[in-house]
């Protein structure tokens, strides 16, 4: 049985894990999010809300299961710009290969998955095996699969969704969302599977630094490969629910998520330079956002404002990312701290000599 930590102790871990918290590039998206959530009444007061968060939230949703795939390309140093072609694809699949009817939805959900672990390998291939730049590849998959949705639809604006669909898009569980029940289940299993497993630790380590993994035996061609795979289902897996929540998606339903995604993960504290990344920032930043966008929509703003404020929101995030916050909280804390008075310290008395 281990003894208690003395009280000093316990300050000492407790104050070693503020700044390690403090430290860390995830940490300023807490207080960011809790600030605009404070400041949201005063811009439109009604944003808050339980009407105006149930609308809100599962977009945000949405948004963070999109934003997680690409998370796991940036963290494989990588941009992934074929989001919204695959979203559009897919939400054109869910919709078009049933046509109404519930019984064909596992038929359309498969051909989804198939369309994703294709756009996945195509890019993977042109990233790990072409050598060409992933902003590059993306693109131009992208392109393919704007080409195929005008080949399958001749322009034409797709179906409604399987009411099953919509019905569990739309739906609640416990007085939450599902597609919010979604989103956060899919971040803490994402989140354990970096910690906990083998291949979660090998995939970050791929993203840190190439060439030491393949030094360390790591199979980093394999990792990329299946990130682009992993990341186009998860686009994929955007789509499905869009699709049964909005109802007639359109077809470019997707070109709403591709800076965005990027604007969540980069809110979250990953590094554009690869390695680091967090699936729970990631989310975190797709509320943030999700919010601001509506705020933004309340005070009227128009579409090119939002745009704008999104640009500026990834450069405040980079700029904040890169600040030193332990030696902001010390600076806090000594002008803060209470001036101590002088201690006079007795001067002994000379002798005389002798």
């Amino acid at each position: 049985m281990l003894d208690p930590a003395e009280p000093s102790e316990v300050v000492a871990s407790g104050g070693g894990l503020l700044r390690r918290s403090v430290r860390s590039p995830f940490f300023p998206i807490w207080p960011a999010t809790i600030l605009l959530f404070l400041v949201s009444p005063l811009i439109d007061p009604g944003s808050l809300r339980a009407s105006a968060l149930t609308s809100t939230l599962p977009f945000a949703a949405l948004l963070a299961v999109a934003s997680f795939g690409q998370t796991l390309v940036i963290q494989q140093r990588g941009l992934d710009l074929s989001v919204p072609g695959m979203i559009s694809l897919a939400t054109i699949l869910i919709t078009k290969i049933p046509n109404g009817l519930d019984t064909r939805l596992p038929e359309a959900i498969g051909a989804v998955a198939l369309a994703c672990v294709a756009s996945g390998v195509v890019s993977g291939f042109a990233v790990t095996r072409l050598r060409i730049t992933p902003l590059v590849a993306t693109l131009g998959v992208n392109a393919l699969l704007l080409g195929t949705i005008l080949a399958v639809t001749s322009g034409t604006s797709t179906s409604a969704p399987p009411p099953a669909l919509s019905a569990f898009a739309f739906g609640k569980s416990g007085g939450i969302p599902n597609t919010v029940l979604v989103a956060a289940g899919l971040a803490v299993v994402v989140a354990l599977l970096f910690r906990t497993t083998v291949a979660g630790r090998r995939f970050v380590a791929a993203g840190t630094s190439a060439p030491s993994a393949y030094v360390a035996g790591i199979r980093v061609t394999a990792y990329i490969w299946g990130t682009y795979v992993v990341a186009s289902l998860f686009y994929g897996l955007t789509a499905i629910l869009l699709a049964g929540y909005v109802g007639t998606p359109g077809l470019s339903a997707g070109d709403n998520y591709l800076l965005p995604s990027i604007t969540a993960v980069v809110l979250g504290g990953a590094s554009l330079a690869g390695g680091s990344g967090s699936v729970i920032g990631t989310a975190v930043g797709a509320v943030l956002l999700t919010q601001l966008q509506q705020d933004v929509f309340g005070a009227g703003a128009p579409t090119s404002v939002q745009y704008l404020i999104q640009a500026g929101v990834i450069a405040l995030a980079m700029a904040l990312r890169n600040l030193r916050w332990s030696g902001v909280l010390a600076q806090l804390r000594r002008f803060g701290a209470t001036p101590q008075p002088p201690v006079e310290v007795p001067i002994p008395a000379s002798r005389s000599p002798h």
